[in-house]
């Protein structure tokens, strides 16, 4: 008997579960799809944060003038009319996001499938292939931001780089021996 289509009766109604299941899952799908456009406006919008303080506070440089407090203002402005999310470090995470993926690079096309946490983790790298590396892992891997974290600290990506260096370098060596091999005998 298969349990997916089980019938059973509720006050004089006969339910199928395999119905209940369906109507759940199309929810559960639909709640999900939801977090990951959220995500990926938001991810936009501080971006976009991030290039309008650039454009106001640097002048388009990539450090601000000495003493200039509008970081800080911008801060206490947002957090009274937002909530919590806004504080100095994330308003300047804001802005290092602006400055590590500039429009028309790798990141910022990828930005948006990734969380966040996550991306403040990757900006951290001062290496651009390093971090499309990460970025591209966290994307198609599903790592968590732990995950990440391990990951960029045992050197991860230096080995995977140094493995396929090994790869180009050793196997067309042994192709050509086993070329000239099969063509001598």
């Amino acid at each position: 008997m298969n349990i997916e289509n089980v019938r059973y009766e509720i006050n004089g109604y006969r339910v199928e579960v395999r119905f209940y299941k369906d109507v759940h899952k199309i929810l559960d799908d639909a709640k999900n799809k939801t977090y990951a456009a959220a995500n990926n406006i938001m991810t936009y919008a501080y971006w976009n944060v991030g290039k309008r303080i650039i454009e106001q506070e640097q002048k388009g440089e990539s450090k601000a003038r000495y003493g200039s407090y509008l970081v800080k203002r911008l801060s206490q402005e947002l957090s009274e009319e937002y909530g919590t999310g806004f504080s100095v470090a994330n308003i300047r995470n804001c802005r290092q996001l602006y400055l590590t993926f500039p429009p028309k690079s790798y990141g910022y096309f990828v930005m948006g499938k990734i969380h966040w946490s996550h991306l403040r983790t990757i900006m951290r790298l001062d290496n651009e292939e390093e971090r499309n590396f990460y970025l591209t892992e966290v994307a198609n891997e599903y790592w968590s931001v732990k995950e990440l974290e391990r990951n960029i600290k045992s050197g991860y990506y230096k080995r995977i780089l140094s493995a396929s260096l090994l790869y180009y370098q050793v196997i067309p060596c042994y192709y050509q021996k086993f070329l000239l091999y099969f063509s001598l005998v």
